[in-house]
């Protein structure tokens, strides 16, 4: 596979792409949820083709010590919060269990703000006996993916597929192990970054988001 140009468009491209899988194979309407921000529009566009709902899943990685964007540990909301720690790179890193809390407290900060903002009095989608479309626009190390599948199932999805245009290939067999099924577009061997796929791949704004999701209140009947 040739790496030298980007594969997407945008993430909407990709979603695209994505949903064309879904829609040859669909037999029931599933739970369409994503991993904000950047997995938004990716999952808006199958949530538009396969007439579903769509949700989001409020899971926030935490940075290891000297380098934020290695995942130490990831925690998702709910009661009580779900948190799961990389052990491997908490030993690697000696982060300790005063870094882990402080962490963690920020990130369920953070998921507060997200919630209220995004969802207010929105009504949500339960994904009790249903069979969940975890989408994200790309995984790398998988940690808030693997987050969101437990944290799902703890729910009551009867079935958690995760789906994502891209992935590194080690990322993608190690998630298998977790969710009952993944979907990956490509999972190229040279990966250095999920952005280095898309053409346009802007970080995208809360109101980029809140958005995507009035705009999405016409699929499945938001039920």
């Amino acid at each position: 596979m040739d790496m030298s140009s980007p594969l997407f468009a945008d993430r909407f491209e990709a979603g695209r792409w994505l949903a064309e899988r879904f829609l040859a194979s669909r037999s029931e309407t599933p739970l369409v949820v994503a991993l904000p921000r950047g997995g938004v529009p990716v999952a808006f566009e199958i949530a538009k083709a396969l007439d579903a709902p769509l949700d989001l899943a409020l899971v926030r990685k935490i940075g290891a010590p000297g380098n934020p964007e290695l995942a130490l540990a990831a925690v998702s909301d709910g009661t009580p919060p779900l948190l799961v720690v990389n052990e491997a790179v908490r030993e690697m890193t000696g982060a300790d269990e005063t870094w882990l809390r402080a962490g963690e407290d920020r990130e369920l900060a953070e998921i507060a703000r997200r919630r209220r903002l995004y969802f207010g009095g929105r009504a949500r989608p339960d994904p009790r006996g249903r069979t969940v479309l975890l989408v994200d626009d790309g995984l790398a190390t998988g940690a808030t993916a693997r987050v969101a599948v437990q944290a799902l199932k703890a729910q009551g999805a009867a079935r958690v597929i995760l789906a994502a245009p891209v992935a590194p290939p080690d990322t993608a067999a190690a998630l298998r192990q977790e969710a009952d099924e993944v979907v990956c577009l490509a999972e190229p061997e040279d990966f250095r970054g999920v952005g280095q796929f898309y053409a346009d791949f802007h970080q995208l704004s809360d109101a980029e988001v809140i958005d995507l999701l009035d705009r999405s209140e016409r699929f499945g009947g938001q039920g």
